[in-house]
């Protein structure tokens, strides 16, 4: 266990090339194929529910448990007061958190440190475990840090390079189109939603925080992409 954690640490801290121009444009092509993908929009919902649960410790809140669900929604619950800064703060980190993962994971994939961002994510897929309140959302996060694990530990460096790569234009390119998905449908109607209940919390107009996330969003897919291209 011991050679295996000091491997795993060294893999980590050794910079790789970063992936070229080519491979740069062909995996964010396939990320986009992918958007629509079950096991991808869930892990999406791993780390919007994610940023819930960080800024909601972060104010002082007490988180009460993260719960994933079959079609790709998720909630998590916590316990302060039901207004103020700190409730505002937790019901808007949902849907900007796959853009500052993926903004963070841009930087370190043009740093070479692909290898290292893998191992961040299946660190936080575990710590995650720990908060899940349900057997469906358990089973996820098992899987999806199983298998970052797995290619992170099999896989040769340019491949793992490549994953990494996958799994940031998938957070970049899949955060505004979230965002999108709220302005039509039932979900312009559903009370449930983050901005719904920032415009209930704060009497600020629900379209206001769309535009207000959809900026972000569309902001951080701009500079994640800057970031990647060489």
């Amino acid at each position: 266990m011991t050679d295996a954690l000091r491997e795993i640490w060294s893999d980590a801290l050794t910079a790789a090339a970063p992936p070229g121009l080519v491979v740069v444009l062909v995996v964010a092509g396939v990320a986009l194929a992918l958007a629509q993908v079950p096991l991808v929009r869930q892990a999406v919902t791993v780390v919007h529910e994610a940023g819930h649960a960080v800024v909601a410790v972060c104010v002082g809140r007490r988180v009460s448990g993260i719960r994933l669900h079959a079609d790709a929604s998720g909630v998590t619950l916590s316990r302060g007061r039901p207004s103020g800064p700190g409730m505002v703060a937790t019901l808007l980190a949902g849907y900007p958190a796959p853009s500052v993962v993926g903004v963070a994971g841009a930087a370190a994939v043009a740093a070479g440190y692909a290898a290292g961002l893998l191992w961040a994510l299946v660190l936080a897929a575990t710590v995650l475990v720990l908060a899940v309140g349900n057997l469906y959302g358990l089973l996820v996060l098992l899987a999806l840090g199983g298998a970052v694990a797995a290619a992170s530990w099999f896989l040769p460096p340019t491949v793992v390079g490549w994953v990494a790569l996958l799994l940031v234009w998938t957070l970049l390119l899949t955060a505004p189109r979230t965002v999108l998905e709220l302005f039509g449908g039932s979900a312009r109607r559903d009370p449930r939603s983050d901005p719904a209940q920032l415009a209930s919390v704060t009497g600020v107009p629900r379209l206001l925080w769309l535009l207000l996330l959809l900026a972000v969003t569309v902001g951080g897919a701009v500079l994640g992409a800057v970031l990647l291209l060489p």
